[in-house]
């Protein structure tokens, strides 16, 4: 087609057997695999899976083990007696962990003791609830204790704690990082001197406008801590030791932007070098030191896939080159470790949900290690995927996903849904077990999901547009998207639909009054409705100061009128004439509940076919197995209603 480059998955061969199509049912019988490390001897991957159970809504997990060379997994009981753990010190003495402690009275039952069926919450300042929680005065603390009957010789401790200690006396903050830090945030030096870990030293208010961590370096033995990136004003994230004691970490730059670029720093003596600074292209979502200590490998976004790289150190600990590992129509992130030649990562597709795989450090070749779906994968039938480049109105290449039906006939005419990435920054969701594009497309629709502004992997500067611009050029990437795909004979344009969530959901609700009839329906999940509501209840302020531009009262700001006056959807509800399904979740604090409530009261008032499904107890996903159902069975019974 004109103005396409187009870059063809080859048809995925088939089974003989009779092939069933994924459905909700069996999208939650899938195991989700995570990747928890390497054998102490080297020669096998550890990796745990999670199996939903939807009557009983919980899940079963299990730890695993496979050779690194492939071969059967065997089933674990006791992963500590093959796997060593890091939170033990290099010489198995002492081990580092992390736990609540109570250091404000907040609560009715703190206050007035006497007064114990109280309810109540007092704050004096901000940061009083964050993502599904309500702040009750708890921080998580990092503490060390010394290992009783420790042994040395395999580094691995064992009895009971001795002589433990809070780190972080008194300080009202925390480590692992909130709402979803673990381990990941300390980590021990390898002479055993330091522990190393990762907080923001801000409160209240000041915690809800900054996202400037640090990494703090403890001195076991003095007991004095010292800030290890005083003056780097971003996120400093994700510290990590080589063997020889060089420390590396993930590091923003800007104070107040959560998604600015994400560079890979190391420190050099005092020296702090950002390895990936020259790379415009590359946002590097995590990383693994090679085991000689003399490279980093990282993964990173990069044209509407995800791929793993290689930097070399030189002898001044410089970038002295970054090699592309992998290549391919794929997401591969998440090394767990090295063996030899070989990295141990997860790898997922449009058709699979993650997997360990070998990879080849040399060639790239992967192969697989685990095998917990494959027998599911061989009943269903398989989509078709491409990726397509798409001009904007800005005379851009967009990358952009189109996922077919698994029996696609190109001389039939398909319902079409424009997916909506949520971030606004992010990584389109190459397999998801709520929005996934496998599932939606073996109902009959063809799939769509464009790398619109804001996307990782297609350039710094198109990652950060989007930000104080929603309405903008974001919209006009989207209807750019529909449009093209609307060119083929095989997109039936009476029956397209457009849905999303948290930032999708706003692209929905925007682009409800903009879509200028090409939608036939619509459906928004916790997104945004109206923005000076959203600035003024939502909790991490940083986020709609920096997106939105500043504050609904500040009139000389002219960054943050514009976007209340142009890209709040409450604006052009007058607009608005589709049907459309609204999803909110009640302990969502990110997108609180009346932007959902006002959406759909609007839609109603306005007489436009309109449900609420309403989630009491979930957050900004959907995390129950039984809510997680309801929700699929309600998109695609809105969908089979609106799109006939």
């Amino acid at each position: 087609m004109k103005n396409i480059i187009v870059f063809v998955l080859a048809f995925l061969s088939l089974p003989a057997i009779s092939q069933n199509k994924m459905t909700p049912e069996l999208l939650w019988k899938l195991g989700r695999v995570t990747g928890l490390g390497i054998s102490k001897d080297g020669k096998s991957a550890i990796y745990s899976v999670s199996t939903p159970n939807v009557a009983e809504s919980k899940s079963t997990l299990e730890t695993f083990v496979v050779p690194v060379t492939g071969g059967s997994s065997v089933q674990t009981f006791n992963k500590d007696s093959v796997m060593r753990d890091k939170n033990i010190s290099p010489n198995g003495k002492y081990i580092i962990y992390n736990k609540e402690v109570k250091l404000l009275n907040v609560t009715g039952k703190d206050l007035y003791p006497e007064l114990t069926k109280s309810n109540a919450y007092i704050f004096d300042n901000l940061n009083y609830r964050h993502w599904d929680k309500w702040n009750d005065g708890t921080f998580d603390h990092v503490f060390i204790a010394r290992l009783a009957n420790a042994r040395l010789n395999d580094g691995v401790g064992q009895g009971k704690k001795e002589n433990e200690k809070d780190i972080i006396p008194g300080e009202p903050f925390d480590c692992p990082q909130k709402p979803f830090g673990g381990n990941e945030d300390y980590t021990w030096s390898p002479d055993n001197k330091y522990v190393v870990y990762v907080t923001k030293k801000k409160y209240g208010k000041e915690y809800a406008l900054s996202t400037n961590t640090d990494i703090y370096q403890y001195n076991v033995e003095t007991g004095k801590t010292i800030n290890l990136t005083q003056g780097m004003m971003g996120y400093d994230i994700n510290p990590a030791y080589n063997k020889q004691g060089m420390l590396a970490w993930l590091s923003m730059k800007r104070e107040g932007f959560e998604s600015d670029k994400q560079d890979l720093v190391v420190m050099s003596g005092n020296n702090k070098i950002n390895l990936t600074a020259n790379r415009d292209d590359l946002h590097v979502e995590g990383f693994k030191w090679s085991d000689d200590g003399k490279k980093i490998f990282f993964w990173a976004p990069i044209k509407a896939t995800e791929q793993l790289f290689e930097v070399t150190l030189s002898a001044a600990n410089t970038a002295l080159n970054i090699r592309q590992i992998t290549k391919g129509e794929f997401a591969v992130s998440d090394i767990i470790g090295q063996s030899g030649n070989t990295l141990i990562a997860s790898k997922v597709d449009m058709n699979h949900a993650p997997e360990l795989y070998a990879v080849d450090i040399s060639t790239g070749d992967m192969k697989q290690l685990s095998h917990v779906n494959d027998n599911m994968y061989n009943t269903i039938g398989l989509c078709k995927a491409e990726i397509r480049f798409v001009k904007t109105t800005d005379n851009k290449q967009m990358p952009m996903w189109v996922i077919y039906p698994p029996d696609f006939d190109p001389t039939k005419k398909y319902p079409t849904l424009l997916f909506c990435m949520g971030g606004p920054q992010g990584t389109t969701p190459m397999y998801s077990f709520r929005w996934n594009f496998q599932l939606m497309a073996s109902q009959g629709y063809i799939v769509i999901a464009p790398d619109r502004r804001g996307v990782f992997g297609n350039g710094t500067k198109w990652a950060q547009d989007v930000s104080k611009d929603w309405g903008g050029q974001a919209m006009k990437d989207y209807l750019s998207a529909i449009d093209e795909i609307s060119k083929e004979k095989f997109v039936d344009k009476d029956r397209r639909g457009c849905v999303g969530a948290s930032f999708g959901g706003y692209s929905v609700f925007m682009l409800e009054s903009l879509h200028n009839g090409r939608f036939k329906t619509f459906i928004s999940h916790d997104g945004v409705f109206d923005l000076k509501s959203m600035s003024g209840t939502t909790e991490e302020l940083w986020f709609t100061n920096w997106d939105i531009g500043g504050y609904y009262w500040d009139k000389k700001n002219k960054a943050a009128q514009k976007s209340f006056e142009k890209y709040s959807p409450s604006n052009f509800v007058d607009k608005w004439n589709t049907p459309i399904l609204i999803v909110q979740g009640g302990k969502d604090y990110r997108v609180p509940i009346e932007q959902g409530l006002q959406a759909f009261q609007a839609a109603q008032l306005r007489g436009i076919k309109s449900k609420l499904l309403y989630l009491p107890d979930e957050n900004h996903f959907v995390l129950s197995a039984q809510n997680a159902m309801v929700w699929q069975h309600e998109f695609f019974k809105w969908l089979d209603e609106t799109l006939k």
